[in-house]
């Protein structure tokens, strides 16, 4: 199974943020934009308009995560900032999540969902068929570096299962402690896209460039991919 590499943007060297993104815009499959209000979780941090300072020197897809209390505020502003994918919270939209998927794919992009680690996989089985992403944190939301949760393994093997046993078309995504050390069980569960953030990327060489292929390499010795 091949893998690929949403590059968490909230990780980026802010003093650096054209020269990281031009490196990283050779090598990246996706950029992971997290788009968070300050009340769902404590912390704000990239915007629309960072987004649209993006697109002007990458062409690479925009993975948008919604970590907002009220989703439906910002699809369109995102969209038009140029998301290619947009995943909200599943725990935020739950009294209307078909709508909101239906709004999403109306606008022309790719719709998600995100799931916190306490939150079973179950939560989305009505609208699991009609996802193009499901994210499954293995992390709390709100904060890089923390500690990689075990229990989310299950849920990632559940999400391959379902696949297999429905015909779903939707990729994997983990989000959250994505690095050398969970490569393999991740992979091994079933991830198809790794979040890559401090632990797993920014923080392995000064050199972004360098950072990003020992990433790649350390990825490949652990799951011979």
């Amino acid at each position: 199974m091949s893998a690929e590499f949403s590059i968490s943007l909230m990780c980026l060297d802010y003093l650096k943020i054209r020269e990281q993104i031009e490196i990283l815009n050779t090598r990246a499959d996706y950029y992971h934009i997290d788009i968070m209000d300050g009340h769902y979780c404590k912390n704000i941090t990239l915007s629309p308009d960072f987004m649209r300072a993006v697109k002007k020197i990458s062409k690479l897809p925009l993975d948008v995560h919604l970590m907002t209390e009220y989703p439906g505020d910002f699809i369109d502003e995102v969209r038009n900032a140029g998301a290619e994918w947009i995943s909200p919270h599943a725990e935020t939209i739950n009294v209307d999540a078909f709508r909101t998927i239906n709004k999403i794919k109306s606008l022309g992009a790719k719709a998600g969902v995100v799931l916190n680690p306490a939150t079973p996989l179950e939560y989305i089985k009505y609208y699991a068929g009609k996802l193009d992403m499901v994210t499954i944190m293995t992390v709390d939301v709100g904060y890089a570096g923390q500690p990689f949760i075990d229990e989310m393994l299950d849920k990632i093997r559940l999400a391959k299962q379902w696949k297999k046993q429905y015909g779903y078309t939707y990729k994997i995504s983990v989000d959250g402690s994505c690095n050398v050390k969970t490569f393999k069980k991740l992979h091994d569960a079933g991830a198809e896209i790794f979040v890559a953030g401090s632990s797993g990327l920014f923080s392995l060489d000064p050199d972004l460039s360098a950072a990003y292929d020992r990433m790649l390499r350390n990825f490949k010795a652990e799951t011979s991919v």
